[in-house]
């Protein structure tokens, strides 16, 4: 199908450096929130298209045999369809074959630059996923693949700063028209969720001997809150033998009409609890929005995410594995490094926080010398060496399926208990708590100087005064913000990725403890009067 121009309309100014969200692009679609214009329009998309195609001609160089292509797809989101067919319309008009694939997950967009199958246009030279993971109906965004992995934040940049050219020529239709049509360029369209959900089901057969349903028996519920990772119940878990009776929010719905689809999310979390034990399931799998995140429910609606997954996924691993370091982002707990190394005999590597950042860490380990097979956040994103280090809640959940069966065919009894049993031990702090502190940019403490510097001081004045309190200790190894033990537990103050935002980690083995850690801090920032602390005043005062 040849492609069609699209409509131009009137075009704004747009910054489009603006709209990188470290190796995403973010911006917002959808008008009607008050106090959010839209800046992420059909022609900024389609210019975002032209950019990254002529990215991906100069980085990838063509051996003439055949065009580029690109795969592209998307989330549930009500504004998902025309960003792909703008988008498409950027990337075909720059010469280069477009394969849409409609509702789809993250981690199958990377994958199609790594299948081989021309039947289905495989591989893609590069891909595109339209998402904005678990922000508001409003929003989307753009990641972008090659068979490398995931663009970096360089890379994003790059892009942005093609694309504010290719949208100044939008202005001008003789530049537009010549922009266009270059070697009749296609858009075709290809079900890709149904090769990868096959791959999916391979992976758990061939962990448990080949056989053909080797979750027969076992009642699992999925709760894909409205996203695209609906397809894990009929696509994935019914072929492999498992009763999905109980499931909920499958249907693909971009206003979230049931709950945030973000397995840190109380509500979310809560959502799946209830339908395990409704149903009285032997486990419970609950995905974010486009499915590059993901945390389980055992049969006691015990949850598994955050610590405890990362805790799960490193006893998993390190059985396979052992001695190997697991790398974490930067608010992980004592107790999981102390699991971690005493318990499973494996190293704990706490790096910074931002799923691209623990990933790179540990593809760096192991370039230097230091084995590591899983990156994982504790936000949900997981990623392991065998699986391409991509960053895959399908694929996550399918290791501790693999758990499941290989235990049922060693006959250590059904259910999810294996799984609990993996975690037993792993020391959880009373109270966890994550307090965000906002930097007032307008406030004349800063005297017009960015941020990020005012933030840097905060930190470094917090740094200071630890060092003269006998009662607290920095942790000698710390990639990220300032991290400091005391009265039994510890707490972490940083700077955010993008934000004018001090987050604010405290775990405490009580909540007098906490307030202890608290006031710590309260009074170390006192002196900072454009860091607004009205969060921590009112935890302290509780």
């Amino acid at each position: 199908m040849a492609a069609a121009p699209s409509t131009i309309s009137s075009l704004d100014n747009i910054d489009f450096q603006k709209l990188q969200n470290g190796s995403d692009i973010r911006g917002v679609a959808v008008a009607g929130v008050e106090g959010e214009p839209v800046n992420l329009t059909e022609p900024v998309a389609e210019a975002i298209g032209a950019g990254f195609a002529a990215w991906l001609l100069e980085k990838k160089k063509a051996d003439g045999s055949r065009r580029f292509r690109v795969s592209i797809g998307h989330d549930s989101r009500i504004s998902a369809e025309k960003l792909q067919d703008a988008i498409s319309q950027g990337i075909a008009g720059a010469g280069l074959d477009v394969i849409q694939y409609g509702l789809a997950s993250t981690p199958a967009m990377f994958n199609s630059t790594l299948t081989e199958d021309e039947a289905i246009f495989c591989p893609a030279d590069g891909s595109i996923m339209i998402t904005a993971s678990h922000l508001p109906f409003n929003r989307n965004g753009f990641k972008f693949f090659t068979n490398a992995g995931g663009l970096g934040k360089a890379d994003i940049k790059d892009i942005l700063g093609r694309a504010a050219e290719f949208y100044k020529n939008l202005n001008n239709r003789d530049d537009l028209k010549n922009s266009r049509g270059k070697g009749s360029a296609t858009i075709e369209k290809v079900d890709y969720m149904s090769v990868y959900a096959s791959d999916l089901v391979k992976a758990v057969r061939k962990a448990a001997g080949n056989k053909e349903k080797p979750l027969e028996g076992f009642h699992i519920v999925v709760d894909a809150g409205n996203g695209a990772g609906g397809f894990f119940a009929a696509k994935v878990l019914e072929p492999l033998g498992a009763i999905t009776s109980g499931s909920q929010f499958l249907e693909p719905d971009g206003l979230f009409p049931n709950h945030i689809p973000n397995p840190e999310d109380k509500t979310a979390m809560k959502a799946i609890t209830e339908a395990v034990l409704q149903n009285k399931a032997d486990l419970g799998i609950i995905f974010d929005t486009d499915v590059d995140r993901s945390a389980a429910v055992d049969s006691n609606g015990r949850e598994f995410n955050r610590n405890r997954l990362i805790a799960l996924m490193s006893s998993i691993v390190l059985e396979e594995h052992p001695g190997t370091t697991i790398v974490t982002d930067s608010v992980t707990s004592d107790g999981l490094t102390l699991f971690i190394e005493k318990k499973l005999g494996g190293k704990h590597h706490r790096f910074k926080r931002g799923y691209k950042n623990v990933i790179d860490e540990a593809i760096r380990l192991n370039s230097v010398g230091e084995e590591s097979h899983l990156a994982i956040e504790t936000s949900g994103h997981g990623a392991l060496k065998e699986n391409h280090w991509l960053d895959d809640g399908a694929y996550l959940m399918v290791k501790i399926l693999n758990k499941l069966a290989s235990a049922r065919a060693s006959g250590l009894g059904g259910g999810s208990q294996v799984l609990t049993d993996l975690v037993d031990g792993l020391q959880e702090p009373a109270v966890a708590v994550e307090l965000r502190l906002k930097i007032n940019q307008n406030h004349p403490d800063l005297q017009g100087g960015p941020f990020r510097d005012y933030g840097e001081a905060v930190l470094k004045h917090v740094e200071n005064l630890v060092a003269s309190d006998p009662k607290l200790l920095k942790a000698p190894v710390n990639y990220e913000g300032v991290r400091v033990s005391g009265f039994g537990g510890w707490f972490l103050l940083r700077l955010s990725l993008h934000d004018p935002v001090l987050p604010l980690n405290i775990e405490a083995p009580s909540h007098d403890d906490a307030i202890k850690l608290g006031l710590t801090v309260l009074a170390a920032v006192k002196e900072f009067p454009a860091l607004d602390t009205s969060a921590l005043d009112k935890f302290v005062q509780v």
